[in-house]
């Protein structure tokens, strides 16, 4: 084993041989993985290796496509069979609402090219005939390029082609430490020496909170016990000529495939799972599985014998239980850890097998290109903070477990491991009915009123959301902003980095405030923020609440040796409240003694002031395009504050709007949003922000020259860009774009797919369904049109030249 690597990998399931062949592959073949055992030897090796492409996250839906074409490939590169199984796959809808969601997913798979039916009874039985009993189904989901593959053999299939291309693996060696050294490597201590390394990975599996441990590092985590079972041989399956497809039931809440001639049947208890390892698990551990327990089974095998009577008179042949990780929403971890800098996870996939390819890919081009070529937020260990301690993930991983095969619905916030942080008004926000989300760890209004009757389509909180808008436009609003980031960067080079980072020009004067974005150095999108100058070295940053950890590395790990910087994280000692609308001026007026007069206070402006006897640092801005001010204040007196500012809207029919009203207000806006418009796999160009981005005073900052090339490429018109940022509203009927519909070119016979939406609302004080799109060039002059699918059916939207509401920014300046 080598002394000295560019990149050390600890663990040799799917996740971390997937890293490290496609590592190599990006030509970091400098390269160790170290693993405790044999390779597969944690919960790779007992995985049912299944390898589906239903998903309804768009990312998501590329990790898994690639999972499945590169085992297809696999032993033409390296010589190693992987076990690969095309038999397709059907899901089955036994609800109106899953048959729905069914069809927003099959927008997401034609974007990317993978085949998809909606099919009905007679298909069904025709492509599954051992699976007779499905009157309550409503439709199957066929993707006919589904299957399944042996773990073990795609597996070594991916470490074959690694050491192929010069990486190393080391085999029954122990990690027992690791730590970082004073010159920022790192030094990954093992039972048969140490390495040293400029990049660490935690690649453990079921081992990662353990391995993280070593560093101080938290994991959020959980192993949960997972069975199936597997039938003696079975008659008709002998009969069937061709492989039945791989089955997924919401009813029985299990999988079910073939496994030579017999039947394997993987159910998801639905309660009463069971949680292994909490307590740490035996680092002398292989090949190890738990003891079987069918009783634990019993309801969910009593629906599959329905499904499949063929099952009710088969004997048992075998009976595999063993862990398998989840973490507290269901997606993997990858990518850097909060606050440890070139230190990685790639770890915590529930369905490894279908995951550790396009884990590997993706994160292999972040760690050496710094990005990625898709948009791996959803991914990013960083999504979840310190709040995120060992019980909030038991009881959000068993909760992920319980819900593998059901439809989260839009708008639907479940209620395990909440609430976490509240703010201290949340209890007045309950009796005004607030309805709420959990993001980030806090509590956040989504709206007032009755609760979500939950729907693809409009629901019950359509109207409620409306009102909500109508408030604010007409006459004023009040919002609970608190959980968004707030950074304070200070010394005497503060101003230095900033202008570094950022892509626009910093404000110049004292209280000044600008909205910038940070790049990557290939151009992406990196973070979004508003800066506010305090002082000549005292800067105030926020951002989105999910980027609190990503942005505060950024920040910190973007500040040169020689540079002194204070960098400070305030988002949990300061509470946020904003008024806006036309009438915000008389609301705030009641409350100070300042000079609220648009010469003493104009808009984009930053002053100290005090609100109610209430010190605080109030910023004239308004993410919904009104007239209006947040006013950031120490978070302990946020009650007197908000009571104070509620007594005063009272004259003016002061209404409380929610999240949902926000994201309403800002599409009409035509605001672009961080993580949805903004994000890393494009740059400024594509987004259509060049308006933000310094291009022209010869100011350098991280990501201009590639900008500035990607502006070049793209032509005079930007017309040999591949995709452009277009606004525009769609003929909606009954729903509305939500994002990750498919766009298509009408012309044609059937259209081709050329974009793809990122959010989108129904208008409610503009009168239309609006809606952000990256789409071909050639559609982006105002008054283009394309087509948008909308749970299968087609509608027209129309690109605008601005935005649907006030686009002079009339409003916001009055």
């Amino acid at each position: 084993m080598r002394n000295d690597a560019q990149c050390v990998i600890i663990g040799g399931g799917a996740m971390g041989v997937g890293l490290l062949y496609h590592l190599a592959h990006e030509g970091w073949t400098d390269a160790l993985l170290i693993e405790k055992g044999e390779l597969t030897s944690g919960s790779t090796w007992h995985a049912a290796g299944l390898v589906p492409h239903f998903i309804g996250s768009l990312n998501m839906a590329k990790v898994h496509a690639y999972g499945a074409e590169l085992y297809t490939k696999l032993e033409a590169e390296t010589g190693m069979a992987t076990g690969w199984h095309g038999c397709g796959a059907i899901r089955l809808a036994v609800n109106h609402e899953q048959a729905e969601w069914y069809r927003y997913v099959q927008g997401v798979l034609d974007q990317i090219g993978i085949e998809s039916h909606l099919i009905g009874h007679d298909d069904i039985r025709q492509k599954a005939p051992l699976m007779e009993s499905i009157d309550d189904v409503v439709l199957g989901f066929w993707t006919p390029a589904d299957g399944w593959s042996d773990p073990t053999g795609s597996t070594n299939a991916m470490a074959t082609g690694a050491r192929q291309l010069g990486a190393e693996i080391a085999r029954h060696t122990l990690v027992t430490g690791v730590s970082q050294l004073a010159d920022g490597r790192w030094r990954v201590t093992t039972d048969k020496g140490e390495v040293t390394c400029d990049h660490v990975v935690n690649a453990a599996g079921h081992y990662a909170p353990q391995v993280g441990a070593m560093s101080g590092i938290d994991v959020p985590i959980v192993s949960m016990i997972h069975q199936y079972l597997i039938t003696e041989p079975l008659d008709a399956m002998k009969a069937c000529e061709v492989e039945m497809p791989v089955i997924r039931d919401p009813r029985s809440s299990c999988y079910y495939r073939r496994e030579i001639d017999s039947l394997l049947i993987g159910p998801y208890e639905t309660r009463d799972s069971i949680t292994y390892g909490l307590e740490g698990i035996d680092w002398n551990l292989h090949f190890h599985l738990t003891s079987p327990d069918l009783d634990q089974l019993a309801p969910w095998l009593e629906v599959s014998a329905e499904r499949f009577p063929v099952f009710a008179e088969a004997g048992i042949k075998q009976v595999v239980s063993g862990p398998i990780t989840h973490t507290p929403d269901g997606g993997y971890l990858m990518g850097p850890a909060a606050g440890h800098h070139n230190y990685w996870f790639c770890a915590g996939a529930s369905i490894g097998i279908t995951q550790g390819p396009g884990a590997g890919k993706y994160l292999a081009q972040w760690m050496v290109h710094g990005q990625t070529e898709i948009n791996v937020r959803e991914m990013d260990p960083r999504r979840f903070g310190p709040w995120s301690d060992l019980q909030y993930t038991i009881d959000k991983s068993v909760d992920e477990y319980h819900e593998m095969y059901q439809v989260r619905m839009p708008g639907e916030y479940r209620s395990a491991g909440r609430p976490l942080k509240r703010t201290p008004i949340a209890e007045r926000l309950d009796t005004l009915g607030a309805q709420w989300q959990d993001v980030w760890g806090w509590e956040r209004p989504r709206y007032y009123g009755a609760p979500e009757e939950y729907s693809w389509r409009r629901s019950n909180a359509h109207d409620i959301v409306g009102a909500e808008c109508r408030g604010v436009r007409d006459r004023v609003g009040i919002a609970d902003l608190t959980a968004f980031a707030k950074f304070a960067v200070s010394g005497p080079n503060a101003e230095t980095l900033l202008e570094r980072l950022s892509a626009n020009r910093l404000p110049m004067r004292q209280g000044g405030i600008r909205l910038v974005h940070m790049l990557t150095e290939l151009g992406g999108i990196e973070c979004e923020m508003t800066v506010t100058r305090m002082d000549s070295d005292r800067f105030y940053l926020n951002s989105a609440i999910a980027g609190t950890t990503h942005d505060r590395d950024w920040l910190e790990q973007h500040v040169l040796p020689d540079e002194d910087v204070t960098i400070e994280d305030w988002t949990d000692q300061m509470g946020i409240l904003a008024v806006t609308g036309p009438r915000a001026r008389d609301v705030l007026g009641a409350c100070t003694d300042a000079d609220l007069a648009n010469e003493a206070w104009p808009w984009l402006t930053c002053q100290q002031v005090t609100v109610a006897g209430v010190s605080s640092t109030a910023l004239r801005v308004s993410y919904v395009g009104e007239l209006g001010w947040e006013i950031h204040h120490p978070i302990d007196e946020m009650p007197q504050l908000y009571d104070a500012l509620v007594a005063a809207g009272e004259p003016h029919g002061m209404v409380h709007f929610g999240s949902s009203a926000m994201n309403v207000l800002r599409l009409e806006k035509a605001y672009k949003a961080w993580g949805g418009e903004l994000t890393t796999e494009i740059t400024p160009i594509e987004a259509r922000l060049e308006r933000f981005v310094d291009l022209e005073s010869g100011r350098d900052f991280l990501g201009r020259d590639a900008t500035l090339a990607r502006r070049e490429a793209g032509g005079p018109d930007g017309t040999k860009l591949d995709m452009v940022l277009i606004y525009c509203e769609v003929d909606a009927t009954d729903s509305d774009c939500r994002g990750n519909e498919p766009c298509y070119d009408p012309s044609g016979d059937g259209g081709l797919c050329m974009g793809v939406t990122t959010s989108g609302t129904w208008g409610h004080t503009v009168g239309r369904s609006l809606a952000f799109a990256y789409v071909d060039p050639a559609f982006e002059a105002p008054g283009s049109q394309f087509e948008v699918t909308l749970f299968g059916e087609r509608h027209t939207a129309t690109v605008l030249a601005e935005a649907a509401h006030d686009p002079a920014n009339e409003r916001v300046r009055a």
